[in-house]
């Protein structure tokens, strides 16, 4: 994974996050989170960390659990621990032999959106 300016967060093994979780920049998860996961940079999923839940990110290094569906910007590697429940869409796909994967992949070269997530003036209060 190539190194982004943005700070990294780590979800470490043991703890659990519920809810949506967004980040601007690179994120490791060796834990379990389950809500959606947006990161505007690159995501790496260890073997033992468990996502239930949408997934985009700008490319991805999974070996552990992601059930949900996953939109890649650019890169998705998918490592011979790796288990995926749920649809693909990314421009470039790895699979190492072993890993799993049960959903519908596109890799039709379409741009894949991944942006901040912006907080309406409302919402400020």
């Amino acid at each position: 994974m190539a190194k982004n300016q943005s700070a990294e967060t780590i979800i470490a093994q043991g703890v659990r996050v519920e809810g949506d979780f967004v980040s601007d920049g690179d994120v490791i998860i060796e834990g379990e989170v389950a809500g959606n996961v947006q990161a505007a940079g690159d995501l790496r999923v260890g073997n033992d960390a468990k996502i239930h839940a949408d997934v985009v990110a700008r490319n991805a290094n999974v070996s552990g659990e992601i059930r949900g569906n996953v939109q890649i910007a650019e890169k998705l590697e998918l490592l011979s621990t790796a288990k995926m429940i749920g649809d693909v869409t990314t421009n470039v796909l790895s699979v190492a032999s072993g890993a799993q994967v049960n959903g519908k992949i596109t890799m039709d070269g379409r741009e894949v959106k991944v942006e901040k997530q912006k907080v309406k003036e409302e919402e400020k209060v």
